[in-house]
């Protein structure tokens, strides 16, 4: 269970990243509101899952997952540039992940 929602808090570390970037320094509201609600939930699942996954690992995947998650939005949905070096670092980061989880 911790696992699933160390993945779901990530995944919302994306919806934040993303709503902080629409939110235009927080001159419009709907972005800033759904920043604040998917930052919240996103660090009080995190902090749930930390209860029974080590610190390094949690936090590491937590941090992969969004930081993955928020360069694929860019990439697909925002026009960011999409190269085979970031592809291949993206990678990296999911292979770091993987084998963190996998010495668990």
């Amino acid at each position: 269970m911790a696992w699933i929602l160390l993945m779901l808090s990530g995944l919302l570390e994306t919806v934040w990243a993303a709503a902080l970037s629409a939110s235009h320094g927080f001159s419009r509201l709907r972005p800033s509101l759904l920043f604040a609600a998917a930052a919240a939930l996103s660090m009080a699942g995190l902090s749930y899952a930390m209860r029974s996954i080590p610190i390094g690992t949690g936090y590491a995947v937590w941090v992969a997952i969004g930081a993955v998650g928020t360069a694929g939005y860019g990439m697909i949905a925002l026009g960011d540039p999409v190269s085979a070096g970031r592809i291949v670092c993206l990678g990296l980061i999911v292979s770091g992940v993987v084998g963190l989880k996998l010495m668990h």
